[in-house]
């Protein structure tokens, strides 16, 4: 694999995203995500998965130079829809999910730790769905799992503003489960790992299946919104815009067109 690298021991398989230097959630390396829960949902001696990034980040986000070869609204929203499906699958996946999270998990960085079951983060990490600077909206679930953990005023704020806010106060505001020194937060992660992986797979399965019944119609219908707004926000000229000045590494001038 390209950009991914994945390991077990002790029942728990750890999935390491190694995309230097931002880990940037790539259609590529998406891709790969989903080929190695291929190979982890049928091994039944693996009971937890923990997936964290090598170098600086979790993951810094979307691919924004891979965006430049989305040309049309149906190309934008079918690569939204994508992202949307794998992590509804990482949301339901029959084995625990746990993100340890440092650096940062920013847009798709953030959105795919919200799909998985429990976040730990370093206290430092920066997270945040900054996706409105670049003209254009979060594409994989961020807009419909942000107001469930942290409320929609908390969230409406984070998204306009583009700001992101630390690990600290991603867990008094629901966001994260724990926080801990950065160096620590693996390991903990593979602790919790453990206890968990004590637990029955059936009844840990069952327990997935349940907490998913709390996703209500309302948020699938919110999910198909997002892609097709994703899609035609994508197209905006201001959207053109903020892609081309992150790039550039200048502030965006948009013009609401």
């Amino acid at each position: 694999m390209d950009y991914l690298k994945w390991s077990s021991q002790d029942r728990i398989a750890t999935i390491t995203i190694q995309r230097p230097p931002a880990n940037a959630l790539s259609s590529g390396l998406l891709r790969e995500l989903s080929a190695v829960l291929d190979e982890i949902e049928p091994n039944r001696d693996i009971r937890v998965i923990v997936i964290h990034g090598e170098g600086r980040f979790f993951s810094a986000g979307a691919d924004i130079k891979e965006f430049t070869t989305l040309n049309s609204s149906e190309g934008s929203s079918n690569f939204g829809k994508f992202g949307q499906d794998l992590f509804d699958r990482i949301e339901k996946f029959p084995k625990p999910i746990i993100a340890a999270i440092h650096g940062a998990a920013l847009g798709g960085g953030l959105e795919l730790a919200m799909a998985c079951h429990i976040r730990l983060v370093s206290e430092t990490a920066k997270l945040g769905l900054p996706e409105l600077q670049l003209g254009i909206i979060p594409g994989f679930g961020g807009t419909q799992r942000l107001p469930r953990y942290v409320g929609m005023a908390r969230a409406a704020e984070m998204m306009f503003t583009s700001e992101p806010i630390t690990g600290l106060e991603a867990v008094e505001y629901g966001l994260a489960n724990h926080a801990y020194p950065e160096t620590e937060v693996l390991g903990e992660a593979l602790k919790l790992a453990q206890k968990i992986a004590k637990k029955s797979p059936v009844s840990l399965h069952a327990a997935i299946q349940l907490l998913n019944y709390a996703k209500t119609g309302e948020f699938y219908e919110g999910m198909k919104k997002e892609a097709e707004l994703f899609g035609e926000v994508f197209v905006s000229n201001d959207a053109k815009e903020g892609i081309q000045a992150f790039i550039e590494k200048r502030e965006p001038h948009f013009k609401g067109e």
